[in-house]
């Protein structure tokens, strides 16, 4: 029975990502049209980190690892299957096709006898069949994030991994105490989309690889991200957290920093990924003239990548934090409004056949809403909103997170403020936009 759905855990309390980062985790997917060849799945995935991997169906072996009788020591996890699927025969869809695949894994374990803790961690971005055997049209793709932990004692643990921390609280001990599979991405068949919403990503890899191998069906040589067969030490993690580690009761404090590692890199050129997050600017009178502030913040893949604003004269070169992929750059050339920025990322460097990709960026004031009040007795609302640009301060407007008009912020400085009557249903939340662009969402406090 295929362990699609498989989510029961013996806990009371799971905790994902107690972080509180989000996370970019994958930027593209194949958008079709689909071959038979990859059962009709999406050839690809790209990651925010710019590689991109082929649903891993190769035969190509390892050359670290010898293969045995009946177990080849494949770069790609493929998983014979009865009846279903022999991977000693050509594969065919439907006829002789993995009922799962996977774009990515890596697994991991940590196993301390003398403590009582056995932990198996599973991340991947699987390929597999809405009704478990391969038919055509039950395709179906998704993230999923695997913990299983066997435990000593009841109390409270916690598994920081390169995706995020999971944090549970045990009543009953023992065998598979916790049991976790987390699958997100699951969605009408033949959309593979879902998965880039889910926890896995960047795409950890090896820290020895790449590898490249031969594939004995066509003779082409394939490069692969890491060797399932090895435990190896990777790097990827969005977190910097490059590693399996739980902490619990009784001071249990155990890690691994070696995984498992499955992914054939794809021969597809894609453009470099970027995101942009943000592109503010602020100003304050100065003795002879305005002093000025512009603040930059983009996603996309870490150093040896460049990303600069290339639209600034001279241009203006962002620096990138702890190999994660998070940019930022400040300029205190003082703008002229309205301005758009242009943004450059280039990753060839790391991979040879990324394209640079450049985007436009508006330049915004900053907007902070300072209080949001609404009094039940006398069903005034209150506002107090500030903007960055306390030299020409801009018009701030109020609405209704669903966009209902509800009035104008007044005030001569750069602090503004609203109160006005709205009755008898209160607002859960507001929204100031400034005329310069930049906008804040607030929850609107209740009091009597």
């Amino acid at each position: 029975m295929h362990p699609l759905l498989s989510k029961t855990a013996t806990v009371l309390v799971v905790s994902a990502l107690a972080q509180g980062i989000a996370q970019a985790a994958l930027f593209a997917v194949d958008p079709g049209p689909y071959a038979p060849a990859n059962g009709n799945f999406a050839a690809w995935y790209q990651d925010t980190h710019g590689r991109t991997l082929d649903l891993c169906l190769s035969k190509a072996l390892s050359s670290r690892v010898p293969s045995v009788p009946g177990t080849p020591s494949y770069m790609c996890s493929l998983l014979p299957a009865p009846g279903i699927f022999d991977d000693a025969q050509p594969l065919s869809f439907p006829t002789n096709f993995p009922d799962e695949a996977f774009w990515f894994t890596a697994d991991g374990a940590i196993t301390d006898a003398a403590r009582g803790i056995d932990l198996t961690y599973v991340s991947a971005i699987e390929a597999a069949f809405s009704g478990g055997d391969p038919v055509e049209g039950d395709q179906i793709s998704f993230a999923r994030i695997r913990i299983r932990v066997d435990v000593p004692t009841a109390g409270t643990y916690v598994i920081t991994h390169p995706y995020g921390v999971d944090v549970f609280n045990v009543d009953t001990p023992g065998r598979r105490a916790i049991n976790m599979t987390r699958d997100i991405g699951i969605g009408s068949p033949k959309t593979y989309d879902g998965a880039l919403k889910g926890d896995v990503g960047p795409f950890l890899r090896s820290v020895n690889g790449p590898y490249t191998e031969t594939n004995p069906v066509t003779g082409a040589a394939e490069q692969f991200i890491g060797d399932p067969n090895l435990e190896e030490a990777v790097t990827g993690s969005p977190f910097n957290t490059n590693f399996i580690r739980i902490e619990g009761p009784g001071g249990i404090d155990l890690r691994t920093t070696t995984f498992a590692i499955s992914g054939k890199l794809s021969t597809v050129v894609r453009p470099t990924p970027l995101i942009t997050q943000r592109s503010t600017y602020s100003r304050t009178p100065g003795a002879s003239a305005p002093v000025a502030q512009q603040d930059v913040f983009v996603q996309a893949p870490p150093a040896p990548a460049t990303v600069a604003v290339t639209s600034s004269t001279p241009v203006l070169n962002l620096k990138e934090a702890d190999s994660t992929g998070s940019w930022y750059a400040q300029s205190p050339a003082n703008p002229t409004l309205p301005t758009t920025l242009q943004v450059t990322a280039d990753n060839h460097l790391a991979i040879a056949s990324s394209t640079p990709t450049t985007l436009p960026m508006a330049l915004t004031d900053l907007v902070v809403i300072q209080r949001a009040e609404y009094s039940l007795s006398s069903g005034q609302l209150t506002l107090v909103a500030s903007t960055s640009d306390e030299t020409s301060p801009p018009v701030l407007t109020a609405s209704t997170a669903g966009g209902a008009a509800i009035g104008a912020l007044g005030g001569d400085g750069a602090v503004k403020s609203l109160t006005t009557g709205i009755s008898p249903i209160p607002p859960a939340k507001v929204r100031v936009t400034s005329s310069n662009g930049g906008s804040d969402t607030e929850e609107v406090v209740i009091v009597q």
